[in-house]
């Protein structure tokens, strides 16, 4: 009896797609095994199953990856809850300029390199006048844990079941199944000035921020 053989264009072409290098988590404390299954800095337990869109649903794949809050645009007010259980409104920072940054998770390697590192300029952006709020769907004792391990100076709103972030239109990452890093910086009018984008190096988003707010 002849053997089957299986053609190689029917392979899937993912099996020659190469996985992306996480950020490296060197200089950065042990995480425990409880903080679960990480993929480039991100707890895959904390989010759906990944999947790829097939090519009819490319409509709602192309709804996921652009923002809807734009330079030059006003973003949705909104009001989250802080580490601390208070209610944060956007408006409580108008007349002053704002670094909102919504990230994937507390205690990943990425997020907690963007997280130190906005905790060491952070001089630099009071100086600035500015003041430093992040994102994410964390609740708010997660987010208290983690701003009192890394001495965090700013604050960490919690916005459990992301609604901030599909109002905002924040771009997710691997097709749209992982929340995505992204960077806004309002002005004291409360008008967006820079939208930054940057899943694998997130101590850009500090660089960049800073760059903008020196010329404002």
């Amino acid at each position: 009896m002849a053997s089957l053989t299986v053609p190689k264009h029917s392979l899937p072409t993912l099996l020659h797609t190469k996985t992306p290098k996480c950020p490296s988590s060197q200089n950065l404390p042990f995480l425990p095994r409880s903080s679960n299954s990480q993929f480039c800095g991100l707890k895959l337990s904390h989010f759906p199953s990944f999947s790829i869109p097939s090519a009819t649903s490319s409509s709602s794949f192309k709804g996921s990856i652009f923002a809807k809050v734009t330079k030059g645009s006003k973003p949705p007010a909104f009001t989250l809850k802080d580490q601390d259980g208070k209610s944060v409104s956007l408006t409580k920072f108008k007349g002053k300029p704002v670094v909102v940054y919504f990230y994937p998770a507390d205690e990943t390697p990425g997020c907690t390199k963007q997280a130190c590192a906005f905790r060491d300029s952070y001089e630099k952006f009071k100086k600035g006048g500015a003041e430093v709020v992040g994102i994410s769907g964390d609740d708010t004792a997660s987010h208290k844990a983690f701003a009192k391990k890394y001495r965090l100076p700013f604050t960490l709103l919690s916005d459990e079941g992301n609604k901030v972030r599909k109002e905002w239109g924040v771009p997710g990452d691997f097709f749209g199944s992982l929340p995505g890093r992204q960077t806004y910086v309002l002005d004291k009018n409360g008008v967006v000035q820079l939208i930054y984008n940057n899943q694998f190096q997130p101590e850009k988003h500090i660089d960049e921020t800073l760059k903008l707010l020196q010329s404002l």
